[in-house]
């Protein structure tokens, strides 16, 4: 008996380290693209690792960052995956902490662009995509982003929604080969407006591309590289353009919530989320273009990401200050030049 109550006595002793063991939970909020492949790539190994459990809250940019804002005083999520764009306007918000990039170990390993990309210490970037021109090579020839406005191409040419993640980075380039490139990207929108009657459509998705390029009904797009694959896939001749002006593309980055009480257990995530290894999974899987200069990918995996040092340091992004404090204005000047 007296055993037994020993007993006893030592597990309450150890119970309330047991129950915050077991408590241990990290939130997390991300893109639902691939969270199949995220779960078992990324999460599971990690839960496996840090002894706890990963909560994966899923939605798109506005909704996630709304209920940010909204648990501001009392925070549920302790990390985010957000664009450049979003964490900068999460930092003004004052949604988000300073990240200790000593405390993390793979962040030597990241490419130069995504260290620091809204130059605040506020993100670190954990992937980017290029954008470019996929077009005919057999029906026309691409070497300047205003060629795609030339009377013999302009009517068999799509171009992204300026409301899509493909729209301003494609006017900033367009505007860019036109010399009109201010940061209201009136110029571009007022030559597009022009041509808008020529223009096959304004896409707002870019799954609905490859259909119209296998029915011929369009010749060339401006697309994100990880729409590429869909591409290749066609029994035709579709090319990626590498225009004079060079490539523009986006960035995805990781945030960590202001007043989260599991901040050194979202440090961790973010630095395996970083890891070569994680990286290199993600990357063969074609889910997400390695952030991490160490990952070395197969030919088919690096054929349709954005990969290597060299497209790191070529991409043209657009500052987040200027896509935050210009979006209205883009929208407005949109509807009155193309148009709904």
């Amino acid at each position: 008996m007296k055993k037994a109550l020993m007993a006893s006595a030592a597990l309450a002793a150890l119970w309330p380290f047991a129950a915050s063991a077991a408590e241990r939970t990290l939130t997390i909020s991300v893109y639902a693209f691939a969270q199949d492949d995220f779960k078992t790539l990324v999460y599971d190994p990690f839960e496996a690792q840090c002894g706890c459990k990963v909560v994966v809250e899923t939605g798109n940019s506005v909704e996630r960052l709304a209920k940010m804002e909204a648990n501001k005083a009392n925070p549920v999520v302790d990390l985010a995956a957000v664009s450049m764009a979003d964490a900068l306007a999460a930092s003004r918000a004052g949604l988000t902490d300073k990240i200790d990039t000593t405390k993390l170990a793979n962040f030597d390993k990241l490419y130069d662009v995504a260290k620091d990309p809204n130059g605040d210490g506020m993100s670190v970037g954990y992937t980017f995509y290029a954008t470019s021109i996929a077009y005919r090579s057999d029906k026309m020839k691409i070497e300047s982003w205003a060629d795609l406005l030339k009377p013999e191409y302009v009517g068999h040419v799509a171009f992204p929604n300026v409301t899509t993640n493909q729209g301003p980075p494609a006017l900033y380039m367009l505007g860019l080969s036109l010399g009109k490139d201010t940061p209201d990207l009136q110029g571009p929108i007022a030559a597009l407006g022009e041509k808008k009657d020529d223009i096959v459509t304004f896409y707002e998705k870019s799954s609905q591309l490859v259909q119209l390029m296998q029915q011929e009904e369009i010749w060339a797009a401006p697309i994100g590289r990880f729409s590429w694959a869909g591409f290749t896939k066609l029994d035709l001749p579709v090319a990626w353009a590498t225009p004079k002006e060079g490539q523009t593309g986006g960035m995805n980055v990781l945030v960590l919530t202001k007043g989260s009480k599991n901040q050194d257990l979202a440090m961790q995530f973010m630095d395996f989320w970083l890891s070569t290894e994680i990286q290199t999974k993600l990357a063969e899987k074609v889910i997400d273009s390695p952030a991490n200069s160490e990952v070395k990918l197969s030919e088919a995996a690096a054929g349709n990401l954005t990969y290597g040092e060299e497209t790191a340091k070529s991409l043209k992004l657009i500052p987040s200050a200027i896509a935050l404090d210009n979006r209205a204005g883009w929208l407005k000047t949109w509807n009155e030049k193309v148009g709904q």
